[in-house]
């Protein structure tokens, strides 16, 4: 940031505000916005037992699909 310098009050208050962002703070919003779509997501709480791969992946694909509704 520059350094600005007044001699009286009324140069001051003449004066423009400079305003800068941070070098990352795009990448940071960024960050949050795919943060806030993984928070979406709602997993059912437990453990569940399932007999094979498949019934697990069908069940996986069940909680996707609610979840995407809301």
């Amino acid at each position: 940031m520059p350094v600005q310098r007044f001699r009286t009050l009324e140069e001051w208050n003449r004066a423009t505000v400079l305003k800068r962002r941070p070098r990352g703070f795009e990448r940071f919003m960024h960050h949050n916005a795919f943060l806030r779509t993984l928070s979406r997501r709602s997993y059912p709480r437990g453990v569940y037992k399932y007999r094979d791969i498949e019934e697990a992946q069908r069940a996986r694909d069940a909680w996707m699909v609610s979840s995407s509704r809301k």
